[in-house]
């Protein structure tokens, strides 16, 4: 998964860790007795990956690696992320982690690099390299869609999902023209990373398209937030929330509430991540859903997406073989896939996998537009969800879902939104 709300302070997150799993003991660390070890492993749990699909998996991949003992550490939110550095802060950072952004962790040498042998089975080995180390298994890929409710678009006389930006911006008229909202967007509190599929989905279209490794070269201060491909971007996202194409009243809600209010009828178009798919076929809406890429200026395909989200091993666990045996038995069993595909709509990218025949219209749909902008050559890198060579500073995609919400609420111009990101990075670099 790549969700990333915002980072909790540290006194709640040390305050707040859940931990559960087969043995008793402290929370970090990694013990050893024999030929037993004792491994930590963090994860998250959501809606969509409850508490029962967790240790589901960790029962299957602990019964491929006698002698292993695992104790499950849940983070208090999605973001896994901030939390290991608040462990790794107090020398309790864990042995096994999964969907982890590696970056700074594997720069200071935290993580066990995975080698060519190891990767074999993976279709894109060398996604996310660091330095070309590979330090998270690349397992599956997720991608940034539109959602519709297909009722809403034959109430507007909308006959076929937009191909331009034109053709959106046209839609999102006719719509609101019938009294229908047209966009659901959130990112209240906590799930302020919420707000930032739009500006995803433009600076895939109006920056990544064009300029592919537009992140590394601003790394390499060739390029700044404040240069007019980006701003640009922003100010698309800025002119919706303007003409009232997205409901400014439902930025305060939080993750949950945005996925509600679209499956309630409360506005016709719902930009997010693909594992919405698993949701909308599971507990399937009142109406029919579709799936739509957001467009670009001349209809050429630029998806956003991104490859990894597996598993990363300390490279300080206490045994770090056996660690890296029990993640990949962890990633690479048949039924831990199934229960992913199915609770997540993850887009599996492991040799000779292929998802269950019985998986819905939805994810069907989601997959079908991911493939066909892999063959167009159209999937880009999707803002602020990089990893790897190439990504953001740690922390600023929190400081870039702040400033969305801004952006969209008004309080913020496109401009100003692009000096604020050239800022944030300016001190997150320092």
């Amino acid at each position: 998964m790549t969700r990333k709300p915002t980072l909790l302070g540290a006194v709640a997150l040390a305050g707040a860790l859940v931990l559960t799993g087969c043995t008793a003991g402290g929370a970090g660390g990694s013990a050893s007795s024999g030929d037993k070890v004792t491994l930590t492993f963090l994860t998250f749990e959501t809606p969509n990956l409850d508490a029962k699909y967790w240790d589901a998996a960790i029962a299957r991949a602990s019964a491929k690696v006698p002698g292993v003992t695992i104790k499950k550490l849940v983070s208090p939110s999605a973001d896994r992320t901030g939390y290991a550095k608040q462990l790794d802060s107090t020398g309790q950072f864990p042995d096994i982690m999964i969907g982890l952004n590696p970056a700074g962790f594997a720069e200071a040498h935290k993580l066990a690099a995975w080698s060519d042998s190891e990767l074999a089975t993976y279709a894109e080995p060398h996604a996310n390299t660091y330095d070309g180390k590979v330090y998270q298994l690349p397992y599956a890929a997720q991608t940034t869609l539109v959602y519709y409710n297909k009722g809403d678009f034959t109430k507007a006389g909308i006959g076929a999902p937009p191909r331009t930006y034109a053709e959106l911006l046209a839609d999102n008229a006719k719509l609101k023209a019938k009294g229908i909202n047209p966009m659901v967007v959130g990112g209240g509190g906590k799930d302020s990373w919420a707000d930032m599929f739009p500006l995803i989905c433009t600076v895939a279209t109006d920056v990544y398209k064009k300029t592919p490794d537009w992140l590394s070269q601003r790394t390499a201060g060739k390029v700044k937030f404040t240069d007019r491909a980006f701003v640009t971007a922003a100010g698309k996202v800025a002119d919706l929330a303007h003409k009232g194409y997205v409901d400014r009243a439902g930025l305060s809600r939080s993750y949950a509430d945005t996925e509600q209010a679209f499956r309630d009828g409360k506005g016709a178009m719902y930009p997010m991540g693909s594992w919405f798919s698993a949701s909308a076929d599971a507990k399937k809406p009142s109406f029919d859903t579709g799936v739509f890429a957001w467009p670009t200026d001349q209809g050429a395909p630029a998806l956003p997406g991104v490859t990894g989200g597996g598993m990363t091993v300390s490279s300080k666990a206490s045994d770090v073989k056996l660690a890296k045996k029990w993640a990949k038995a962890f990633m690479e069993d048949h039924k831990n896939l199934d229960a992913a595909v199915k609770a997540d709509g993850l887009i599996i990218d492991i040799k000779g996998y292929t998802p269950p025949d019985n998986m819905g219209p939805v994810y069907k749909a989601t997959v079908a537009a991911y493939r066909q902008a892999q063959k167009a050559d159209g999937i880009v890198n999707s803002f602020s969800q990089e990893t790897g060579d190439g990504s953001m500073p740690p922390g600023l995609s929190d400081k870039a879902a702040a400033g969305v919400q801004k952006l969209l609420s008004g309080r913020m111009t496109a401009a100003q939104f692009g000096a604020y990101m050239d800022e944030q990075w300016d001190k997150a670099t320092r």
